[in-house]
């Protein structure tokens, strides 16, 4: 990736299964303020991105209606067929009342945790010349998680915007981040969004 200079804007799974009142999540009783407060600030992160002409990307987790493509996970996680949840056509896998997708976004959807698996994010990445991924959305120990240490696996520079993400329990959130800002990406707070985008030289993790 390193002759790959500019910087993309990759906000993860802000969809009203998990940010709002009448998703799937809030459905089973799992608070969701922290998920909904992350989609407010990656909207905020959107409006800084587009105004820089950074290519922006959303994801939704989403399943075949009957599951047949939940492979491991689905056995891992039994109630999401049980309660219907992420069925691919359904509201409940729509982006989020908090948000708001610009036509020239794309968005892609992805059958697993990591937004790499089973999707075309990286020939996307690739063909938009990124080598810098910024990250917000949900959840932080999950799909945030997953995919921050795929995308540095693969050579990119990765910045995750501690604000922009949220989980339904606090003190996984904050271990999450630990691990990522160890090894696998920056860690840094909304207000250096702006500085992020654009084009750039590759800077090393303290």
């Amino acid at each position: 990736m390193i002759e790959n200079r500019r910087s993309g804007l990759l906000l993860i799974d802000l969809q009203r299964a998990f940010c709002d009142s009448d998703g799937s999540m809030a459905a089973q009783g799992r608070p969701i303020d922290a998920m909904s407060e992350a989609a407010r600030q990656c909207q905020a992160l959107a409006q800084i991105a587009h105004r820089h002409g950074t290519p922006v990307i959303w994801t939704r987790m989403m399943f075949a209606p009957d599951y047949s493509d939940g492979g491991m996970l689905t056995r891992l996680r039994p109630g999401l067929p049980k309660i219907g949840a992420l069925r691919r056509g359904e509201p409940d896998v729509e982006l989020s009342a908090h948000v708001c997708a610009q036509t020239d976004d794309m968005i892609v959807d992805k059958p697993r945790y990591s937004a790499l698996i089973g999707t075309n994010l990286t020939a996307i990445l690739q063909e938009k010349r990124v080598g810098r991924v910024v990250i917000g959305g949900v959840t932080t120990s999950m799909c945030v998680e997953s995919t921050a240490r795929d995308l540095a696996q693969r050579d990119f520079e990765v910045a995750v915007i501690e604000e922009a993400c949220g989980d339904f329990d606090a003190e996984r959130h904050r271990a999450s981040l630990t691990a990522l800002a160890f090894g696998f990406a920056r860690v840094l707070p909304l207000r250096c969004a702006p500085d992020l985008f654009g084009d750039f030289e590759f800077e090393a993790i303290a």
